[in-house]
């Protein structure tokens, strides 16, 4: 088997329709979908299966539904793999450093999924108390990034992969620090989203989600577990629920989580909706080599190229 790296999608990712195909073909993703309904009390699957786009759109239950969609590649993929799948590392955008927790042993499905409801209900919380907005400035030197954000009064949110920085903030200041990067002739591109993510505006979220992480019980990683606040391994369990709290309202530093990944493994898998991962690990190193698995026949072509 090739040393592989997992990575998990992160909100933005979902699709209607997601997982169907999954369900429909692997006993090990239908019951992580049966599953994840009777932790939650409601029906996730029939969400995600026949929801609109704006029916999976809301924090509260777009997280929860990326979560256990991206359970159930992971789930597929092994149970492809007869119980064989062994990743070096893990690492998850944002939401997804919740499967990543998962498959790295740290947390059961069942307390990571309660997490990950909690964590989109104060996200949602906190976007309907406030008027955010995000953009995505590309081609931009962080240096360039951090002096327009200083001067609007706004956040770096993201920084994904070389050339692409995602910023946020109070919508009329990130109106301003639009203005500012565009005159210095730099594309920037305003994100379709809720609220303003990993910034100051989510403070109050990250606030009351912090003493709940508290309440659940985290273990030792198992194997190398990569954490956006840091952007980097972590060494101690203890230092688990700071970063996860932290990252509500802190930047994620894909790119860094992404190279510890790269430098670990021959092949990267990006587990849940869409391939958004991918394609920054080909903008981070073109050499790199990165699949998805988002479907059952993606599942299939991951086992395959697994093995060989």
């Amino acid at each position: 088997m090739k040393k592989i790296s997992i990575m998990f999608s992160g909100q933005g990712a979902q699709a209607p329709g997601m997982g169907k195909d999954l369900y429909e073909a692997s006993k090990a993703a239908k019951d992580i979908f049966d599953r994840a309904n009777d932790i939650l009390g409601y029906d996730l699957a029939n969400l995600c299966f026949n929801g609109t786009a704006e029916d999976l759109t809301a924090s509260a239950t777009c997280q929860p539904a990326i979560f256990t969609m991206s359970q159930a590649c992971l789930a597929a993929l092994n149970e492809a793999l007869e119980g064989k799948l062994d990743p070096v590392a893990v690492a998850g955008l944002s939401l997804g450093e919740y499967s990543g927790l998962v498959a790295a042993n740290v947390l059961s499905f069942q307390d990571a999924l309660k997490l990950v409801a909690l964590r989109g209900k104060l996200m949602d919380q906190a976007c309907q108390n406030t008027q955010g907005a995000m953009s995505a400035v590309l081609g931009a030197e962080i240096d360039v990034v951090q002096e327009a954000c200083k001067e609007a009064d706004v956040d770096i949110a993201n920084l994904n992969c070389p050339g692409q920085i995602v910023i946020s903030g109070a919508a009329d200041k990130i109106a301003r620090a639009n203005e500012i990067l565009g005159a210095k002739g730099l594309r920037v591109v305003a994100l379709q989203v809720a609220g303003a993510y990993h910034s100051r505006l989510m403070q109050e979220a990250a606030k009351q989600f912090k003493p709940e992480l508290g309440k659940y019980d985290f273990k030792q990683p198992t194997r190398k577990f990569a954490q956006n606040f840091t952007g980097d391994f972590v060494e101690s369990v203890q230092d688990i629920p700071g970063n996860l709290a932290n990252q509500i309202c802190g930047s994620v530093r894909w790119e860094s989580c992404l190279r510890k990944l790269m430098a670990n493994s021959e092949l990267l898998i990006e587990c849940g909706p869409g391939s958004v991962l991918c394609g920054f690990v080909k903008r981070t190193d073109k050499a790199a080599k990165a699949l998805p698995v988002n479907s059952f026949q993606a599942v299939q072509d991951a086992a395959k190229a697994i093995l060989e």
